[in-house]
């Protein structure tokens, strides 16, 4: 989990130390240790954790969800993380034993004394295909646009420090030739779920983001050709009625980008207040090794889910946050189109 470590320190020093950092980011050729936008709830981001959980809700016929996230509040210029993303199944009546899903997430996220401001839209599409009644394999792809920008003006560099105060009339010699960029970018993946009765359910995933490795530079290409190196997702997750009262949600998280890793592993709990499930109190616990400590409380109401969790920095990072890691909330809304039939559940349900 060094890779990890090395990644929140780098968007601290973003922060404090901000300007020399950026410029490497920018011109190396390198693989770098830079971050994708990420959220502590995965499980609440499923387009973003893999392209192949579109419409890969077997109960409902489509959810609506959201999610912010405020990092390290206690600094300066804490990061702020926003997504809004929904899919839908269609082709359920045309075909007995598969369907098609189709989605979309926008993402935005500004970081830093830069304001260093990301923005993306991802259009995305899957084929669930039954095996049999018990399993269920899925394999699905985005497409998408991104933007970054940045305030130059809002840097200061090494050599405009004057002994006493960084001079913005001295000139940084910084060559940027660009204060926006865009770009394509593509990711794919695959799911496998396993149903082998109504108190069990269990699925498996991996993706590849990036694919196509796009250019990402604010200089121009005779100086840089630096490229967004491809991301690997993995997680596991299983689904346990232990009685008319609880159930449990084990669920491990893995992502590998640059040599950088991440693992996030826990549990989350879900407790019937009504007698159909109607209404739901959630807690769950998770640990992100040489990281943070997330603690997560929520509540079902009928067919709307809220979340909220904190992150709690267990490193080294903490004289620069207070111990503030990050609190972050979600909120989903599943839903069944009027007039078509209830299917038979397929997860273990209250």
């Amino acid at each position: 989990m060094t890779g990890t470590y090395q990644l929140l320190k780098n968007r601290a020093h973003l922060v404090i130390g901000g300007a020399m950092l950026f410029t490497a980011m920018c011109i190396s050729t390198k693989p770098l240790l830079a971050q994708d936008l990420h959220f502590s709830q995965f499980m609440n981001n499923p387009l973003l954790t893999n392209p192949a959980n579109t419409g890969f809700n077997p109960d409902f016929d489509y959810r609506i969800g959201g999610s912010y996230r405020n990092q390290w509040w206690g600094l300066p210029v804490p990061y702020k993380t926003m997504s809004l993303w929904g899919d839908v199944q269609l082709l359920r009546d045309e075909s007995s034993t598969g369907w098609l899903g189709v989605g979309g997430v926008l993402l935005r996220d500004v970081a830093g004394s830069g304001n260093l401001t990301s923005t993306k839209a991802y259009g995305s599409i899957a084929w669930h295909q039954e095996l049999g009644y018990n399993s269920l394999i899925s394999a699905g792809f985005n497409v998408g646009v991104a933007s970054k920008r940045i305030d130059i003006a809002n840097f200061t560099w090494e050599n405009q420090w004057n002994g006493k105060f960084f001079d913005a009339t001295i000139t940084s010699g910084e060559a940027f030739a660009f204060s926006q960029i865009g770009y394509l970018d593509l990711q794919a993946g695959l799911n496998y779920a396993w149903f082998p009765s109504d108190k069990v359910y269990f699925n498996a995933g991996v993706s590849m983001l990036h694919l196509n490795r796009p250019r990402e530079s604010f200089f121009n290409d005779a100086l840089s050709n630096n490229r967004v190196p491809a991301r690997y997702n993995a997680f596991v997750n299983a689904t346990v009625k232990l009685n008319d009262q609880w159930i449990i949600n084990p669920n491990v998280y893995y992502s590998q980008q640059a040599g950088s890793s991440e693992i996030v592993g826990g549990l989350m709990a879900q407790y019937n207040l009504g007698e159909y499930g109607e209404q739901q109190v959630i807690g769950g616990a998770y640990f992100r090794p040489g990281d943070a400590a997330i603690a997560m409380l929520g509540l079902q109401w009928k067919d709307v889910r809220f979340t909220m969790s904190y992150d709690a920095t267990t490193s080294s990072l903490k004289q620069f946050n207070n111990g503030n890691g990050a609190i972050e909330f979600s909120v989903i809304k599943f839903g069944t189109f009027s007039g078509r039939s209830p299917r038979a559940s397929r997860c273990p349900t209250f």
